[in-house]
């Protein structure tokens, strides 16, 4: 079952995802610091006429890497063009893209961190010196050919940060962390949308979505799309706070944004009863994979110190025990969490 605190990793936004993407930096809101050092290089690559230098996005799903390429190429007046590293398998399948960009575009590679070491080997000499070095044969005979491409701008998306390779990430000229955002930036992002939806989420409606979307706007769009469907369904013309809150209930998020499988996580980490638990042992007592677990559960409990990464694995903070006002020494009775 789909969780409604999900965020794809992989699969590009659909239609109504992109409708409501921003195209400007006036629209686009949070992440101040980034957009702030990017209107500095855009506006001094445009006045030298060249290619933006290549940029490295990283940070948790959803909060607007895939966003900000599109600004970037919107503000360099440039083509982009996006793929995933996960669908470049051969060599080839990187040289056939390389070789059919253009002057000035922009590639856009998300979950970049997923490429093989070859294809890597091959995409060093692009991001550097413009050219595909390809090799043909094998052995003695083996000959390389060099093929000249036209300058352009990698960016590159992950997630995983830690993940890339050295001389990869060496790369990039810029690197930039995005951030979860603040619940005011998420309730602004969340009034917005419902505009181009048209059906007006009211203030405190847009904060009651906004404080249970773990800080990432996708999660926020995807909540109030739900919420949308209970006002429809309730033939309201404006999406209420009560509307909002009967809602998220109804879809099994708290007034933290956690959902089921949030609190079944935790509470395997309160009953080890402060032992360490590894990421395997989790994922096969949640039958969760590994990756889902680092990429879309952990980042935001992590990021509000619910839990703890040691050594020896994942233990519960002492603000999880508060939460579920429970201390290290008690008996594990957990429970409560959606009441009310």
């Amino acid at each position: 079952m789909e969780r409604v605190v999900e965020i794809d990793k992989v699969l590009f936004e659909n239609e109504y995802e992109k409708s409501l993407r921003p195209n400007t930096w006036e629209d686009y809101i949070g992440q101040d610091k980034i957009k702030r050092n990017l209107k500095v290089f855009i506006e001094a690559a445009n006045k030298r006429e060249e290619c933006l230098d290549h940029a490295l996005f990283f940070g948790p799903p959803g909060l607007g890497k895939t966003t900000l390429a599109y600004i970037i190429a919107n503000e360099m007046n440039a083509n982009i063009k996006m793929t995933a590293a996960p669908m470049i398998e051969k060599s080839g399948d990187l040289a056939a893209i390389l070789t059919n960009l253009e002057e000035g575009e922009i590639l856009f590679i998300d979950e970049i961190h997923r490429l093989s070491p070859a294809i890597e080997e091959i995409l060093y000499p692009a991001m550097e010196d413009f050219r595909l070095d390809i090799i043909i044969g094998s052995g003695p005979a083996a000959q390389t050919i060099k093929i000249d491409l036209p300058r352009f701008t990698l960016i590159g998306a992950t997630t995983r940060a830690g993940m890339i390779s050295a001389p990869l990430r060496d790369r990039f000229g810029m690197h930039f962390r995005l951030q979860f955002y603040e619940k005011s930036e998420l309730a602004q992002i969340i009034t917005k949308a419902s505009s181009k939806l048209s059906k007006v989420c009211l203030d405190d409606g847009a904060f009651e979505i906004a404080r249970r979307s773990r800080g990432t706007p996708r999660i926020a769009l995807r909540l109030l799309k739900r919420v949308r469907d209970f006002a429809d369904v309730a033939n309201e013309e404006e999406i209420t706070k009560k509307r909002c809150e009967y809602a998220l209930i109804e879809l099994g998020v708290n007034d933290l944004g956690f959902d089921e499988l949030d609190i079944k996580y935790l509470e395997l980490l309160l009953e080890a009863k402060s032992r360490a638990l590894g990421l395997s042992t989790i994922a096969a007592a949640l039958s969760e994979d590994e990756g889902t677990i680092e990429d879309v559960i952990e980042p935001y409990l992590l990021a509000n110190g619910y839990i703890q990464r040691t050594a020896r694995g994942r233990i519960a903070s002492t603000k999880c025990y508060e939460l579920f006002k429970l201390t290290p020494l008690e008996s594990m009775k957990i429970g409560g969490l959606f009441e009310g």
